[in-house]
């Protein structure tokens, strides 16, 4: 389409004019139908009352010489007999021309007797010089003493024609100017609807220009689309900030992370290469391996925020999963009254637990206890795995911070555990990748309890959806 017709205003402004040309054209056709209809008819009535009163008038016997309604220039008669030939017209009538007559009109009637059926023909007549179109009703009579005769009585059409003509030149003339309206309309009407577009489009190009995602485009105070536009633009910019936030707060976060283990690292390295007897191959060591768990968790949160989910129809036993976490770490205890199955990845399910028990292990003071139960019926039915210590718990005002990522209650204690704040973030990610929540809240034995629900899973059989007692 060319520029002239690219915006949208100019589309639908020629759009509205040429739907309103179509129905002005077939409204105006209908009207000049109905209009010649009309006026033919009433053509038709006039001329079949004269043909008929001057068949009456021949049906009682009345000479031709005799007939009213045969001096009346503008209804012109013609009697014609079996044959074609004329018998008696009016006084002024030179000629017509109508189409050749039914030779066996007439032959079936009674003396006295004038035919029901009217023909209705059109022709020509020239009247006392002057040749016009006529409207015709051609009817059968037969005479007392005679033979059949048709009556030709014609109506002129010079009005019907004249309306049809002075209504087809208002439609010519007032058409263009309704469309012109119209068109006109359309088209300030679309740009003031529009102009609220506009200074999104604008705002919208200043942002990318200025890389601003502070900046909000305008909001139009109605309630139509275009203000649900505004809304909904702005709310995606919102969103769009706070995750571009994120990604810079993650990129630093991890930069510092990475850089501590590194820069140990480098200077264990450089010792070692300027005083071999005093390399620490120990602390190097654990430095790798925390640069590695580090580099570990930072592809699993890309992968996430990449939108890597579970692979669909996969289940997981969430009993058995939990014994081999619990397996290797001393003062866990596992309970689980028979295998709970959940949908979802065995591997990425494995990291929440694991990450969950390291935590749990951190923080208590004995013992860390694990329940796996089922709750719920039907398709409310959830697979709950709770994660309980007995340490000093997580203050109700951070039990919501803690699964943000980098975050450590403790820093120093932390940094020196081997933590980097994203073991519950990730734990928290994987979760509602699953549709599942976690939470944690009090633990009876006065520490913090991880409550990590997911939806059972559902195949063929029937789950019954009876509530296990935790043990």
């Amino acid at each position: 389409m060319s520029a002239r017709f690219g915006s949208v205003r100019a589309r639908a402004t020629l759009g509205a004019t040429l739907v309103v040309a179509v129905a002005l054209l077939a409204a105006g056709t209908a009207v000049l139908l109905a209009l010649r209809s009309s006026l033919t008819d009433q053509a038709d009535g006039r001329a079949e009352r004269s043909a008929r009163a001057v068949a009456a008038q021949l049906a009682v016997g009345t000479p031709y010489d005799r007939l009213s309604a045969m001096d009346d220039d503008e209804r012109p008669v013609r009697i014609v007999d079996a044959g074609g030939r004329a018998v008696a017209s009016s006084e002024e009538l030179e000629r017509i021309d109508v189409p050749d007559p039914d030779d066996d009109a007439g032959d079936d009637l009674d003396p006295g007797e004038i035919d029901d059926e009217t023909r209705y023909l059109d022709g020509t007549a020239t009247v006392d010089g002057d040749t016009a179109s006529y409207r015709f009703a051609a009817v059968a009579v037969r005479g007392p003493d005679g033979g059949p005769v048709t009556v030709h009585a014609g109506a002129p059409l010079d009005t019907e024609r004249g309306a049809v003509g002075t209504a087809l030149t208002a439609m010519l003339i007032g058409f263009p100017l309704l469309l012109a309206v119209v068109a006109g309309v359309t088209w300030l009407v679309t740009r003031r609807a529009l102009r609220p577009v506009e200074g999104i489009r604008r705002e919208m190009a200043a942002i990318t220009a200025s890389a601003d995602l502070a900046r909000r485009v305008p909001e139009p105070d109605t309630h139509d689309e275009v203000a649900r536009l505004a809304r909904t633009t702005n709310e995606t910019l919102a969103a769009l900030e706070a995750s571009v936030e994120r990604q810079r707060r993650f990129v630093a976060d991890a930069s510092h992370e990475l850089r501590s283990p590194i820069a140990s690292l480098r200077t264990q390295l450089e010792v070692g290469a300027a005083h071999p007897g005093l390399l620490d191959v120990a602390g190097a060591v654990e430095d790798t391996v925390r640069l590695q768990r580090l580099a570990a968790d930072l592809l699993l949160l890309a992968r996430l925020d990449a939108g890597e989910g579970p692979v669909p129809g996969a289940r997981v036993d969430l009993a058995a999963l939990a014994r081999e976490e619990a397996a290797g770490r001393p003062g866990v205890t596992v309970s689980a009254a028979g295998p709970v199955e959940a949908g979802g990845s065995r591997g990425q399910l494995g990291r929440v637990l694991a990450n969950l028990l390291d935590n749990a292990l951190r923080h208590a003071r004995t013992r860390v206890s694990v329940t796996v139960r089922e709750e719920g019926r039907g398709e409310d039915a959830r697979a709950v795995v709770t994660v309980a210590d007995d340490g000093d718990g997580v203050p109700a005002a951070d039990r919501e911070r803690i699964f943000e990522r980098f975050v450590r209650l403790d820093d120093a204690r932390a940094r020196d555990d081997g933590g980097a704040g994203l073991g519950l973030a990730i734990a928290r990610d994987v979760a509602v990748r699953h549709g599942g929540t976690l939470t944690v809240g009090d633990a009876p034995a006065g520490g913090a309890r991880f409550e990590l629900r997911l939806p059972v899973f559902r195949d063929a059989r029937d789950v019954q959806g009876a509530t296990r007692p935790e043990p």
